[in-house]
């Protein structure tokens, strides 16, 4: 099934990590710190780039971890996380004013990352996003805390937010999902829902495009453009 960019798109999907804001130095900082402590060889920096964005386990997996080396290395890293690399995160410069331009244009903004939950509201919250989300912190939608390798992937998690946007009267056809990375548009595509894609991520050159973006955005008053035109 090809998808594609809705007439008229009234609810939006925003992924977090590499979308929404940059990430990466408190994640790759922690990430270190993590396989450190866990007794593990550390990866190089352009490995643990590819971490930003995916849910953990996935990554762990990926680069050939058993489950029980996984676990530890995660449980490693978010102790670092949660003292140091939380906050090292900044908002993608424009996208405050091009979320303040969606909502007046009527759209209706929510959160859907692999990220848990639980960190996830705390750094919507600590750099002011929620604002712009329906229902506050209520609009954020993360893992499950207690999922720490394949457990729960993206495309719960983009269940669980369309679940969200459909109690607040969205039709799925109208709904369009905003990531950075390809398992964002597939999550997205395993819902029916088309991804735009944003190059300022984590993405690899032609990693959205492969994946099944149905645009990519390079700015985020551009992506604001793709929304409400």
């Amino acid at each position: 099934m090809t998808l594609s960019l809705p007439r008229r798109i009234t609810h939006v999907l925003l992924d977090l990590d590499g979308t929404l804001t940059d990430s990466a130095p408190g994640i790759i900082a922690s990430l270190r710190v993590g396989f450190a402590d866990a007794g593990l060889d550390v990866p190089t920096d352009a490995v643990l780039r590819t971490f930003v964005g995916p849910p953990l386990g996935a990554s762990m997996t990926g680069i050939g971890l058993s489950d029980a080396d996984a676990g530890a290395a995660i449980a490693a890293y978010r102790r670092d996380f949660e003292v140091h690399g939380m906050f090292d995160n900044s908002v993608v410069p424009g996208f405050p004013e091009a979320l303040t331009e969606l909502r007046d244009a009527g759209v209706t903004l929510l959160v859907a990352t692999a990220k848990p939950e639980h960190y996830a509201r705390q750094i919507v919250e600590h750099f002011g996003l929620d604002r712009y989300l329906e229902g506050g912190l209520d609009g954020v939608h993360g893992a499950a805390g207690e999922a720490v390798g394949l457990v729960e992937g993206k495309e719960v998690v983009v269940e669980r937010a369309l679940a969200h946007a459909v109690a607040l009267g969205a039709d799925v056809g109208q709904t369009v999902m905003v990531g950075d990375r390809e398992h964002d548009v597939h999550a997205a595509a395993h819902h029916d829902v088309p991804t735009i894609g944003v190059t300022w991520g984590y993405a690899a050159p032609g990693e959205l495009e492969a994946a099944g973006a149905v645009a990519l955005a390079a700015t985020p008053a551009e992506l604001a453009k793709l929304l409400t035109s």
